[in-house]
């Protein structure tokens, strides 16, 4: 009998522990520090530090969670009724929701003091900085009144190569600021085509999402413009100086398969060039910041 109620009790704490760990949206947070990374060997022009990179990532992927949780607590009820995110934890009733507050403020708190700690001020304020732009700007301001909720909410997601340069020089030189426009840019046609496929869901929850309020083709016209827009901001990285040949060549590359992608799914009808291009533009930003890490180690 206590054997049973003790595997019971273990049950229930993986159980809550995975709940709390969903609200972070780590798939998100993995793709966001990608970012990181790359930047912080440009700014090095090497290797920083193991633990600088360490305690830069944890706090960055920290601070994110505590975003992305604050985010699931203001958007419980339009996720109650779309099909995408209805069985997410405050949705499902798995926590209640003003101990999702309570978490997601605390985590905020941690990864800030943790990145002021051991990196610096500068790193630790724009991380918190891009913590409130996302709930704030995009979640409470944006996302339930405009479509271009995205383009500019996108800026918060856009902050770690940013926060990554920070931690390094204690400054935010020009590089950076292209990074940042890198991800800002890019940001628009990744979510446009996920956002393509659950128009209908958005339409449902009452929030103006591009697909929901302007109609599929007026969403790939402005993905394609979007795409074209995230190329030539990309091939300005080796004009500051800080990557070389093999970076603008994986750019060439990667953005002329991007634009392949926005442009065949500009030209048809199917909602599966729609997922082609969300899978590639992970798989894009992917290789090319570590197009730029590479560039930037064999530079060094």
């Amino acid at each position: 009998m206590q054997g049973t109620i003790a595997a019971q009790r273990v049950r229930g704490l993986r159980e809550a522990a995975l709940a709390y760990l969903s609200l972070t949206k780590p798939r998100i947070i993995m793709l966001l520090l990608i970012t990181t990374v790359p930047a912080m060997i440009l700014a090095e022009g090497g290797w920083p530090s193991p633990w600088l990179i360490l305690v830069t990532v944890a706090g960055g992927a920290i601070v994110a969670g505590g975003a992305n949780a604050m985010n699931c607590y203001f958007d419980r009820d339009i996720d109650r009724v779309m099909q995408r995110t209805r069985s997410r934890p405050l949705p499902a009733g798995q926590i209640e929701p003003e101990r999702a507050v309570i978490f997601a403020l605390l985590l905020a708190a941690i990864g800030f003091l943790m990145l002021q700690t051991f990196a610096n001020l500068l790193a630790a304020t724009l991380t918190l900085g891009a913590f409130a732009f996302y709930v704030v700007v995009y979640t409470l301001l944006l996302k339930r009144t405009t479509p271009l909720n995205i383009v500019i909410g996108g800026a918060a997601g856009a902050m770690p190569p940013v926060v990554g340069w920070a931690a390094v020089t204690g400054e935010v030189g020009l590089p950076a600021l292209v990074l940042f426009g890198i991800v800002a840019v890019w940001t628009p046609p990744h979510f446009w085509a996920l956002a393509l496929n659950y128009s209908s869901d958005y339409q449902r929850a009452g929030v103006p999402m591009l697909p929901a309020v302007s109609g599929g083709e007026e969403t790939k016209r402005q993905i394609l413009l979007y795409s074209l827009a995230l190329v030539a901001i990309s091939l300005l990285l080796p004009l500051s100086g800080v990557t070389g040949l093999i970076y603008l060549s994986a750019a060439l590359v990667l953005g002329g398969m991007f634009l392949f992608y926005a442009f065949r799914l500009w030209r048809g009808t199917s909602t599966g060039a729609a997922s082609a291009l969300f899978r590639y533009s992970i798989i894009y930003l992917a290789l090319l910041f570590g197009a730029m890490a590479v560039d930037g180690l064999v530079g060094a």
